[in-house]
């Protein structure tokens, strides 16, 4: 995956920092976004993230770290 794709959250993902639902359990599952952002560095020190795209969701105000084996391409 690269920056700029289309994606789509495939498997069920809770989350606790939705904007609209801060400190609630969220499934963010089948919203779309775009990836934004792939955590390879940090401080110009390479780095190994756990979640490392970062996906902008296109109708909140959500972005959200991910592993490429939950979301799909669109």
């Amino acid at each position: 995956m690269q920056v700029g794709d289309r994606v789509r959250v495939s498997t069920s993902v809770v989350i606790y920092h939705h904007p609209k639902n801060r400190g609630q359990a969220v499934d963010i599952v089948n919203h779309e976004g775009t990836i934004d952002k792939i955590a390879t560095e940090w401080k110009g020190r390479p780095i190994s993230a756990n979640f490392p795209l970062v996906v902008k969701f296109d109708n909140d105000k959500l972005r959200a770290h991910m592993r490429a084996d939950e979301l799909e391409a669109i």
